[in-house]
């Protein structure tokens, strides 16, 4: 059976400590069977990666790989070395009917956005900024997937309140929205995001851009399918963080309102409280 190792079996570094997958591996993984095909994919990725003001040659470099032929010939077949941001392309654009291209989705889709949120937490220092800036991704995120839920068919308030306790029971183990209000000391007018480390936060923020994608990629449609996938990716992002021995999230200490924090960083930036 087939799971995320199977992408991180084959993942390489180069010389300089770069992470790169092989087209010809990947090909294989994919349960491709024809190389010609697979570079048909491969030709639809580097259109999407160009439209995305990203230049191809970056993500996707050919690259020399000889094969034996009689009489101690050699032919190069060639290579193509991918990025993970290629990889995540790949897969956006593959045969969708195959199984193990959702699990490509799923993984890659992860890596990106981990390496986005890398990226960007490296310019950060403090642990308010690391939590002003997820409560913001929080933010945007949650819109998208109100929109995506929508579109499965969460119309009313209430069928989006039972969706999100959904996802919080997939990742809380059980604990809905109310449970986590409990066990953290909040009270009911109290907003959860907003009194969680980065830590849980990243977490939630995972779970929300993952179920959005979800649902827009496999076009699930239908209150109770949303709700239920809402539910495993709470479930996986949950075993995702037992896997790498990480705290769970409904162990995670409660933070103090963010509110405090943004109104302290608005009266910092005033000019009126600054001194003449």
């Amino acid at each position: 059976m087939k799971d995320k190792s199977t992408f991180e079996n084959i993942r390489k570094k180069n010389e300089i400590g770069q992470e790169y997958w092989s087209a010809r591996e990947l090909y294989s993984s994919l349960e491709y069977i024809k190389w010609d095909k697979f570079l048909n994919v491969i030709k639809k990725a580097k259109k999407a990666c160009k439209n995305s003001d990203q230049n191809p040659d970056d993500h996707f470099p050919r690259v020399e790989k000889l094969i034996d032929l009689p009489k101690g010939a050699k032919r190069d077949i060639g290579d193509i070395f991918l990025t993970r941001y290629a990889c995540y392309l790949i897969v956006q654009n593959a045969d969708p009917s195959k199984e193990v291209i959702a699990l490509g989705q799923t993984y890659f889709a992860v890596q990106t956005r981990k390496q986005e949120i890398q990226e960007d937490f490296e310019k950060l220092r403090s642990e308010d900024d690391k939590r002003l800036f997820l409560r913001k991704e929080m933010v945007d995120h949650n819109k998208k997937l109100a929109d995506a839920a929508k579109s499965a068919g969460v119309i009313k308030p209430w069928e989006y309140a039972v969706f999100q306790n959904h996802g919080y029971m997939g990742l809380y183990n059980g604990l809905g929205a109310k449970g986590i209000h409990t066990k953290k000391g909040l009270l009911k007018s109290q907003n959860i995001l907003d009194h969680m480390g980065s830590t849980e936060l990243a977490a939630n923020l995972f779970r929300a851009t993952q179920t959005e994608e979800k649902l827009k990629r496999e076009k699930i449609k239908g209150k109770q399918k949303a709700n239920q996938t809402h539910f495993e990716v709470g479930q996986k992002v949950r075993q995702t963080i037992k896997e790498l021995g990480g705290t769970m999230p409904e162990d995670l200490p409660t933070e103090e309102s963010i509110k405090k924090i943004e109104n302290e960083k608005k009266k910092t930036l005033n000019p009126k409280n600054k001194k003449k």
